[in-house]
């Protein structure tokens, strides 16, 4: 029997993967993964609304270890990152870690053991816990009144029924965000009319697509390497936009110059150019990438409406200037709870602390992954580690690598368990928020904000400081605590 410390993953997105392959490779077999779906992919299997693709280009968006010569673009689109995930979990072997039809409602940390229940009424039980459910994977619906009165089909994006024809409809689109941008030019081709509720303009910038030509597939294949340079340059410009939305703002001035020459290029009709005109520093939000969305706004089966929804009635949608604008069909491009983490699971760790009230004014967590009082718990895409430039999976593969590290640690003979220190998490959230606090994105309110003014999502720096920072786990920063009974304290 392998007596090596036992790994509980909740998740198969990048993130849970990303932690299995490093776990396995590491040599730590003793993994097991919960997955609510039939299949893995996180949000890569959810959302397959029209026209999802990534937005940071694909040799970026994928593991450093595991290249993929045959991207069909260099932005991939939803099946294609899907198949490559799939691809990766096959030949790691992580397949027969996985336990899918899992859906998790609750972590307890009980006697040195994690306790995880499931909704299926199984439990499990493991040394290490590792929460990878991700910021993006829960879809918002917005709280406007009267939005369980509509008649016709409703569903978010997330979510997108399959089923519902929307050839000759009458679509309203509430919403602007990443989603809508790429769905909203894909609906409007066969759709009599889309009408697009516009609370906030986003900044737009185009994306340098294309599809890659055969030879150039032959010589990543043949010479592997020859795909850093792609990887090495967009690592680059996004460390080089990072450096400006938290240091020095006026970095960015060239790509909001560029966004106002897009609108100019697209927009012939000045009244439709002001209302998508954002009146935010660039980057407080979410900086959005296409080729397609401002055409689509220009086109006559396409009207933007920037007046406030003062409700959701039977027949559509009425504003508060008084016009009810009808519809057959209601998409939500809102987003989702990216600061509800962990949500709606329940996890209670040393004393039977509630994470929930651990985390009331907003989730914190050292190096966004482990927290004071919930020993042995590691975080995949935690509070303050999404990134407003660049690739989370940068991020992923450092925060699997120091997870690794912590397993080894616990490996030792005689360790049951790794609790950061309070006054080590406490000194480092300090950091971050005063950090933040200085950043672009404390300027507006976004997903990335709290009600509060926390921003809870966003790492302050560059990922190459967040790559030293998680590099080697000190022991010091932990209370260490011993098998033996009665010795529980820090060594």
């Amino acid at each position: 029997m392998d007596d090596t410390p036992s790994v509980l993953i909740v998740g198969t997105g990048f993130g849970g993967i990303g932690a299995a392959i490093e776990l396995k490779r590491a040599g730590f077999p003793n993994v097991t993964i919960l997955e609510r779906a039939a299949e893995p992919g996180g949000v890569w299997r959810e959302n397959t609304y029209p026209g999802a693709a990534c937005d940071i280009p694909s040799p970026l968006y994928s593991f450093s270890f595991e290249p993929n010569p045959d991207w069909p673009k260099r932005y991939a689109m939803q099946p294609d990152i899907h198949a490559y995930l799939k691809r990766v979990i096959a030949k790691y072997g992580i397949e027969p870690h996985i336990r899918y039809g899992r859906e998790v409602t609750s972590a307890t940390y009980d006697d040195g053991r994690w306790r995880v229940e499931t909704a299926q009424g199984e439990t499990f039980e493991a040394d290490v816990f590792v929460p990878a459910v991700g910021q993006l994977s829960r879809p918002a619906l917005p709280s406007i009144p009267g939005r369980e009165t509509f008649a016709g089909a409703a569903f978010h994006s997330a979510e997108w029924n399959h089923e519902i024809p929307l050839a000759g409809k009458r679509i309203a689109v509430i919403g602007t965000g990443a989603s809508a941008i790429q769905f909203v030019p894909e609906i409007r081709k066969e759709a009599a009319h889309v009408t697009v509720f516009q609370r906030t303009p986003p900044y737009i910038m185009a994306k340098n697509d294309g599809r890659y030509k055969a030879w150039q597939k032959r010589l990543f294949r043949r010479v592997p390497k020859t795909q850093l340079f792609g990887r090495a340059r967009i690592f680059l410009l996004a460390e080089y936009a990072t450096y400006g939305m938290t240091r020095h703002p006026v970095l960015t001035k060239a790509f909001e110059l560029r966004t106002a020459q897009l609108r100019r290029r697209h927009l012939k009709d000045r009244t439709l150019r002001r209302k998508v005109k954002p009146d935010y520093p660039l980057g407080c939000k979410r900086i959005l990438f296409t080729n397609d969305y401002l055409p689509a706004l220009a086109q006559p089966n396409v009207s933007v409406e920037t007046s406030s929804i003062k409700e959701i009635t039977p027949r559509g949608v009425r504003t508060t200037d008084g016009v009810e604008h009808e519809a057959d069909v209601l998409i939500y491009g809102t987003g989702f709870k990216a600061t509800e983490f962990l949500g709606p699971m329940k996890v209670f760790g040393r004393d039977g602390r509630s994470l929930a009230e651990a985390w009331s004014g907003g989730a914190r967590a050292y190096l966004g992954m482990t927290v004071p009082g919930f020993p042995n718990l590691f975080c995949v895409y935690g509070p303050n580690t999404n990134l407003g430039a660049g690739s989370i999976i940068y991020m992923i593969e450092r925060q699997a690598r120091y997870l690794r590290q912590a397993v080894e640690h616990l490996a030792r003979p005689g360790v049951a368990s790794l609790e950061v220190r309070a006054e080590v998490e406490e000194r480092y959230d300090r950091e971050v928020q005063a950090r933040l606090s200085h950043s672009v994105w404390s300027g507006c309110t976004s997903w990335y904000r709290q009600e509060n003014g926390r921003v809870s999502t966003n790492w302050p720096g560059l990922v190459t400081e967040y790559d030293r920072r998680t590099r080697a786990l000190d022991p010091a920063d932990y209370l260490v605590r011993s098998i033996r009974a009665g010795s529980s304290g820090p060594r």
